[in-house]
């Protein structure tokens, strides 16, 4: 844990709840990110994010200093994310957007990009969302936690709590489905 998160951890323990107010702000674009690529919707991510907050200042001095603050709460933010989803379960919804927009990421629009080309782009980022929403949620938050992320192996071991050996085999049976869900899409 580095010295300033540990120091930030000792104040808020003190009483001091704008030295938590540090730590959110230090991480939670980074939390946002992930939550959002888990449940492809902005209010529900703002929620999880804020939800993953509350608990963790609840549950503040049960942080051992064992591993990383910053892993902990992302064990924190993944497992509300997970438990969201399944709530979620039977809702499936192509959109993601209030009024059915799709949620992308900004295109690019410098000159050189061809209109041709940010089709493309938007095309296959909506085809990976679906795919990715029709995942169970172990394998979608193993691909978003790897693949989208770039997490080690041992970091997405420890905030999802299984060995090793099932975060190789959940992201070896998660690319395979996808790639299937892709396949059939494009026929």
């Amino acid at each position: 844990m580095s010295a300033d998160d540990h120091q930030l951890i000792a104040e808020c323990l003190q009483g001091e709840t704008a030295a938590f107010g540090a730590l959110v702000r230090r991480y939670q674009d980074r939390l946002y990110n992930t939550v959002y690529r888990l449940l492809d919707n902005a209010e529900d991510a703002h929620d999880v994010v804020q939800d993953a907050f509350v608990n963790a200042y609840q549950s503040l001095d049960s942080f051992k200093g064992d591993s990383l603050f910053f892993t902990w709460l992302y064990r924190i933010a993944v497992n509300t994310a997970i438990s969201h989803k399944r709530k979620q379960r039977m809702v499936f919804s192509i959109h993601g957007g209030r009024n059915g927009e799709a949620l992308i990421d900004p295109l690019d629009d410098s000159a050189a990009a061809r209109p041709d080309h940010a089709l493309e782009k938007a095309d296959l980022e909506q085809r990976i969302q679906k795919a990715l929403n029709q995942l169970s949620p172990e394998h979608r938050t193993v691909l978003v936690l790897k693949d989208m992320e770039g997490q080690k192996y041992e970091t997405m071991a420890e905030i999802l709590q299984v060995p090793i050996g099932t975060i190789r085999s959940r992201l070896h049976r998660a690319r395979t489905e996808l790639r299937e869900l892709l396949q059939q899409d494009e026929e």
